[in-house]
């Protein structure tokens, strides 16, 4: 099948048609495109969306230095708003973000929130690091013995 592709100035976008006879339109501004099949489909977004989450719930100091008071133990809302300037409404937005990703968990105690750490999505994060770290480590080994190889090489 050939697919045929128009570009539409006053649209401002292509406009593609399919020709099941394999006729090519040979009218300016045509393209052909070959579209093959993908050799295998898999869905990384599954197997990342919560490294993604870890890492995006990290990216901000202000969690990053409340997940740093957590590791010393659990805290209401109010003592972790102490060391911030900001609204409470605003580290509220922090703990939620913290806690889509699974970093903390809160917990209601009477009238307040309470929060601790829940650190397996952590463990998943610094298990992917190690992997990468590993990799990295040994291919800048072989680059090392590559590079005296070839300095032996010269003298």
């Amino acid at each position: 099948m050939l697919l045929t592709c128009d570009f539409a100035p006053s649209l401002g976008r292509l406009q593609a048609a399919a020709s099941p006879r394999g006729v090519l339109d040979t009218a300016p501004r045509t393209a052909e495109l070959t579209f093959l099949p993908p050799l295998a489909t898999f869905n990384q977004m599954v197997k990342y969306s919560t490294l993604d989450r870890t890492f995006s719930a990290l990216s901000d100091p202000t969690r990053r230095e409340i997940l740093q008071r957590l590791a010393r133990g659990p805290a209401t809302i109010g003592e972790l708003s102490h060391p911030f300037d900001i609204s409470l409404p605003g580290l509220m937005k922090h703990v939620r973000i913290l806690e889509e990703a699974q970093l903390v968990i809160t917990e209601k105690k009477g009238r307040t929130r309470e929060c601790r750490l829940g650190s397996e999505h952590l463990d998943d994060a610094a298990q992917w690091i190690e992997t990468y770290r590993r990799r990295w480590e040994d291919r800048l080994d072989r680059l090392g013995d590559y590079l005296e190889r070839k300095k032996g090489e010269r003298l």
